[in-house]
Formats: structure tokens, C-alpha cells, sequence
């Protein structure tokens, strides 16, 4: 990887972007800027392109060059002109200073280097390109954080996603010291970053700085109870622990039955909210010597849907995640032996397409816990998990169609309510063990539960 300025000028002008703006008449300097050009300089190949002009009026140029009109991002003072063309974003600011004041205001030094598209000439005021060579990632100055604290999140999203990058110590002390500010952060945009660290190949890296640094406690306070009771009871076995020890398999063995990242994003905020209910459901039995969570998986999941709240997660987002941690005790309890037939059935008829995420997080949490160790346990679960994987395959070649519907149950005389859903459970779980296999077997085991209940 060279990084030398002739170096970098020479992969710029090999880009797609300096081909389509190979002779435009531009009526003043046109500056690429940002992190194209550190992706360039890491012989990397960007999608997304920033623009600094000093004129607007060339903004009307680009626009012919792709044919394409630009719409108005964010609010005054600084707003960017966005151009959505083919596989490439062009987001383009009108510089209202020079280009050096302009990158002294932006986030890291490894985004602060700008290239003049009619001179070719790389502009580097604070070392970006060598902060690059040394895989640094480091801030302009302390106001950085301070003008702009979701830049503490971009930080750690930057550590995950560029392999092999660092924090400088400085930018590490500052988010510890500035965390607290996140709050005041809006929480879609605290979202949008988190899902950028949950989908990278470096998640546990990601997850890992915000606990070093607390920031993890500031965007979720929920997470302390669980801390607070690991110390408290001193368990070898850390809840809290374990959880982010878990975060180190999610890529790397989850990939393996959940191919989509965003699928995968799912896995890692139950992996993360999954045992919070821990903290509030703690029994100890003194005769047997044995602690308890009982229900903890119900309370998790209520935590969650608050907190899933407040960060602005969609509704579908929040569904599938809670199923994810109502249900997560549902392969270990299997698999304390073989795990039946019938009962491997029954799991993925409930979970349905979130089994192989479901499956994913369950080696997760296992490997959380084990501290990445097999063991006899361990040997059991991922032989089931193979088991369920296989099993839920040939579920989708040839799904179970169901018998009834809570239509036929009103017409049967039930009203709505909780018992319909159970009725409909009932005869769903019958079906798929194998003891009924008809409509009118369906219509029989509905009217007998009808009959029994009443008085």
C-alpha cells in the first residue's frame, strides 16, 4: 500500500470519479474530499464521493455529467447536495471558507485531506494520509468531539469497519471523558450508527470500545444493573461479561447460517439485550446451591422493547429481536440430549424464517459463556443446531399448511380473544408433532377443547 502523495493522485486520477469529470469546463476549484479519498489511499474502490466546490454555479455541471438533479440534505448553515447516479452517491458542499479551513472542521484527519480536481494537487494540513499509513484514527482537535458527540459512535464505527485501525490514545481519553454527551444526540442517528457497528466483520472490536470507554452505559443505562450484579455476586460467569465476550463469534460462526448482515444486526441486539432481565429476576437456592433467572428471558425482552423504543427501531426491527430473546433458551433446553424430533420440529414452526438467526445468537451466547472453550455442552448444542439447521431447510421446500384459522373457530361458537390463540397453538402443536393431519381432525380437537371449557 503506498502513501505517498504522487501516489495517491495517481489511484484518484484512475477513479471512475475523475473519468466523469475528465474535461468539464468547472469555473473554479472542485475539491474531492473525505473518505474517498481514504479508501483510495488504502487501494480501496468507494462508492460514495464528497465535493467541495467554491462556486455554486458548478454545482449545475456535475448535475449535466449525470443527469441527474441534486436534492438538499440536512439544515442551515451546513447543507449537501446529494446526486443518486447509477452505483455511485456524490454528496457535494459549497465551501463558504477555504478548503483548509473546511477540513480542519471535519471529523478525523484520515477524512480531512481534499484532492483539486483541476490543479491535482492532494491537500493535507493535518497529516490524514500519514494517520492513514499508520492505521490511526485521530482527531483534529477536542472540539471535534465536543462540537458534535455522535462523532464518539463514528469513531468506534470507523474501528470496526477499517481492519487493522486504531483509536489514538487522545481520541480514546476524549470519548471517555466527553460520553455523557451522547445524550443529547438524536436517537435516530445514534441508531443509524450502532446498525453500521452491529453488520461489520468488526463488531466485537466495536462493542469492546464502548464498554472500555462507558459509552456503551450512555446510549444504554440498562446495562449497568447486569454489571452491578456481576461484581455484587462476584460469578465467575459473567452476565454482563459474557454478553460481550459473545459479540467475538457473532461474524465469525454466525455468518455461517445468516448470510444477510442486516439479518445478522438482529442477532447482535438480542445478543446485547438478551440477559437483562438477569438482573431483576436473580434467586439464589441455598439448599441445592444453585442461582436462578427465572423468567428472565419475558423481562429481557420487556427491557428491550423500551429501550428499542426510545433508539427509534422500527416496529419489524423490534419484533424479530424480541422473538429472538423471548425464545433463547430454547436450543440449550433441547439439547441437554438429543434433541427429539418432535421437539425440533416444534422450534422451528414457532420461529419460522428467524431460526437461523435464533440459531446464530444461541452460539453466540454459548460461546459468550464457555469463554470460546469447547466442551461436552458445547459439542451437544452445535450437533442440534446442525440438526435444526437441516430440518428447517426441509421445512421450506415443504411448509406445514395450517389445518385452521380463528375464522373456523368463531364459527365453531369461540370468541376472540386469549383462548382462540391458544386453541389455534394447541391444534398448530398437535400438527406438527404428527398426532393430527386433517382439517376435520383440526375442527374436532377445537370443539372438544371448546366443550371442556365450559362450565
Amino acid at each position: 500500500m503506498g502513501f505517498s502523495y504522487r501516489s495517491l493522485a495517481d489511484s484518484i486520477g484512475n477513479s471512475v470519479i475523475s473519468r466523469r469529470f475528465a474535461g468539464c469546463p468547472f469555473k473554479v476549484r472542485v475539491f474531492l474530499v473525505g473518505g474517498a479519498l481514504r479508501e483510495l489511499a488504502r487501494d480501496s474502490i468507494p462508492r460514495d464521493y464528497d465535493l467541495a466546490l467554491s462556486d455554486p454555479d458548478d454545482l449545475a455541471l456535475i448535475e449535466n455529467i449525470f443527469h441527474r438533479r441534486a436534492f438538499l440534505l440536512g439544515k442551515k448553515p451546513i447543507q449537501t447536495h446529494r446526486i443518486a447516479a447509477d452505483d455511485l452517491m456524490l454528496d457535494i458542499t459549497i465551501l463558504d471558507n477555504s478548503i483548509e479551513k473546511d477540513l480542519e472542521r471535519r471529523d478525523f484527519t484520515m477524512n480531512a485531506i481534499a484532492f483539486d480536481m483541476k490543479a491535482r494537487e492532494v491537500i493535507d494540513p493535518l497529516g490524514g494520509l500519514y494517520d492513514i499509513s499508520r492505521k490511526l484514527i485521530r482527531y483534529p482537535n477536542r472540539e471535534t468531539i465536543a462540537s458534535d458527540p455522535l462523532r464518539m459512535l463514528k469513531a468506534i464505527r470507523h474501528l470496526t469497519a477499517l481492519d487493522g485501525f486504531m483509536l489514538d490514545p487522545e481520541l480514546k481519553e476524549a470519548i471517555s471523558s466527553f460520553r455523557n454527551l451522547i445524550r443529547t444526540t438524536a436517537p435516530e442517528r445514534v441508531k443509524y450508527e450502532l446498525d453500521l457497528i452491529m453488520i461489520s466483520r468488526g463488531a466485537h472490536r466495536g462493542i469492546e470500545m464502548l464498554d472500555e470507554t462507558g459509552l456503551v452505559f450512555e446510549i444504554i443505562p440498562e446495562l449497568m444493573a447486569l454489571r452491578a450484579m456481576d461484581i455484587e455476586k462476584c460469578f465467575s460467569l459473567e452476565t454482563y461479561g459474557h454478553t460481550m465476550f459473545g459479540f467475538r463469534y457473532l461474524h465469525s460462526h454466525g455468518r455461517e447460517y445468516v448470510a444477510d448482515p442486516t439479518a445478522l444486526k438482529d442477532v447482535g441486539y438480542a445478543l446485547l439485550f438478551h440477559d437483562l432481565g438477569k438482573a431483576h429476576t436473580y434467586s439464589y437456592d441455598e439448599k441445592k446451591e444453585l442461582v436462578h433467572f427465572f423468567n428472565h428471558e419475558r423481562i429481557s425482552r420487556d427491557i428491550a422493547t423500551s429501550i428499542m423504543d426510545r433508539l427509534r427501531f422500527s416496529t419489524h426491527e423490534s419484533k424479530r429481536i424480541c422473538s429472538l430473546i423471548e425464545h433463547h433458551m430454547r436450543i440449550f433446553l433441547i439439547s441437554s440430549s438429543d434433541a427429539t424430533e418432535k421437539a425440533i420440529r416444534r422450534l422451528i414452526y414457532r420461529m419460522e424464517d428467524l431460526t437461523p438467526l435464533l440459531i446464530a445468537h444461541t452460539l453466540c451466547d454459548m460461546y459468550g459463556s464457555s469463554g470460546g472453550k469447547d466442551n461436552p455442552t458445547t459439542h451437544q448444542v452445535i450437533q442440534n443446531c446442525t440438526a435444526i439447521m437441516s430440518a428447517w431447510r426441509e421445512s421450506r421446500r415443504e411448509p406445514l399448511s395450517r389445518l385452521i384459522s380463528g375464522n373456523d373457530l368463531k364459527k365453531l361458537g369461540f370468541s376472540e380473544g386469549r383462548f382462540l390463540g391458544e386453541c389455534l397453538d394447541t391444534v398448530r402443536d398437535r400438527q406438527i408433532a404428527g398426532e393430527i393431519s386433517t382439517r376435520d381432525e383440526a375442527l374436532a380437537l377445537a370443539e372438544q377443547m371448546l366443550r371442556d371449557r365450559k362450565p
